[in-house]
C-alpha cells in the first residue's frame, strides 16, 4: 500500500508537471521568472560552451606538439648517428643533432605546462561548472513543480467554495506551500553556487592563463630557464626533467 501510494503521488506529480510544461510551450500557462538569476544561468551555459572550445583547441595543440617533439627527438638521433659516421660533416650533423634535442627538451617542458592547463580547465568545466549546472537543473524542476501546483491552486480558488471543494483547496494550498519552499530553497542554492563558482572560476582561470602565456612566450623566445621556472612556479613536475642547460636560441 505504501508503494502504491508513492507511485500514485509520483504519477500525479508527473502529470501536473507535464501539463505545466506543455501549457508553457503552447503559451497558455504562466511561468515564474527570476530575470537576474536566469540571466546568470544563460551566461554560465554560454561560457561553458566557450571554455569547452578552448579545451578542445588546447588538446589539439597538445597532440600536435607531442607529435612535433617526437619527430624532433627522432631527427636529433638521426643527425647524431650521421655525425659519427660522416667524418667530413661531423660538426654540421653534430650541432643539428644538439639543436633538435634541445628543441625537443623545451617542447617536452612546454607540453607539461599545456597539459597542466588542460587538466585544470577540464576540472573547472566538467566538474565544477557541471556540478553547478546539475543544481540549476534541480532548480528548474522545482520551478516547474511550483508553477504546476500554483496553477492548480489558482484554478480551485476561481471555482465555487463548498463542503466538497474546501478540503481540496486546503490540500492544494498545503502542496503549493511545500513546493514554494522547495523552489525558494533551490533558487537560493543556485544563487550561492553561482557566486562561489564565479569566484573560483576567476581564480583558476587567472592562474592558468598566466601559466599558458608565460610558458608559450618563454618557449618561442627560446628561454629555457624561464620556461622551467614557470613550471616550478606552478609546481608542475615533468616525467623526464632535462638538464638545466641554456637553450640554443639564447646562445644565438
Amino acid at each position: 500500500m505504501e508503494k502504491l501510494e508513492l507511485v500514485r503521488k509520483w504519477s500525479l506529480n508527473t502529470y501536473k508537471c507535464t501539463r505545466q510544461i506543455i501549457s508553457e510551450k503552447l503559451g497558455r500557462g504562466s511561468r515564474t521568472v527570476d530575470l537576474e538569476l536566469e540571466a546568470q544561468i544563460d551566461i554560465l551555459r554560454d561560457n561553458k560552451k566557450k571554455y569547452e572550445n578552448i579545451l578542445k583547441l588546447a588538446q589539439t595543440l597538445s597532440t600536435q606538439l607531442f607529435q612535433m617533439v617526437h619527430t624532433q627527438r627522432q631527427l636529433g638521433d638521426a643527425f647524431a648517428d650521421l655525425s659519427l659516421k660522416s667524418l667530413e660533416l661531423h660538426e654540421e650533423f653534430g650541432y643539428n643533432a644538439d639543436t633538435q634535442k634541445l628543441l625537443a627538451k623545451n617542447g617536452e617542458t612546454l607540453l607539461g605546462a599545456i597539459n597542466f592547463f588542460i587538466a585544470s580547465v577540464n576540472t573547472l568545466v566538467n566538474k565544477t561548472i557541471e556540478d553547478t549546472l546539475m543544481t540549476v537543473k534541480q532548480y528548474e524542476s522545482a520551478r516547474i513543480e511550483y508553477d504546476a501546483y500554483r496553477t492548480d491552486l489558482e484554478e480551485l480558488n476561481l471555482g465555487p467554495r463548498d463542503a466538497n471543494t474546501l478540503p481540496k483547496i486546503e490540500q492544494s494550498q498545503h502542496l503549493f506551500q511545500a513546493h514554494k519552499e522547495k523552489y525558494d530553497k533551490m533558487r537560493n542554492d543556485v544563487s550561492i553556487k553561482l557566486k562561489f563558482l564565479e569566484e573560483n572560476k576567476v581564480k583558476v582561470l587567472h592562474n592558468q592563463l598566466v601559466l599558458f602565456h608565460n610558458a608559450i612566450a618563454a618557449y618561442f623566445a627560446g628561454n629555457q630557464k624561464q620556461l622551467e621556472q614557470t613550471l616550478k612556479q606552478f609546481h608542475i613536475k615533468l616525467k623526464n626533467p632535462g638538464v638545466d642547460t641554456t637553450s640554443w636560441l639564447e646562445e644565438q
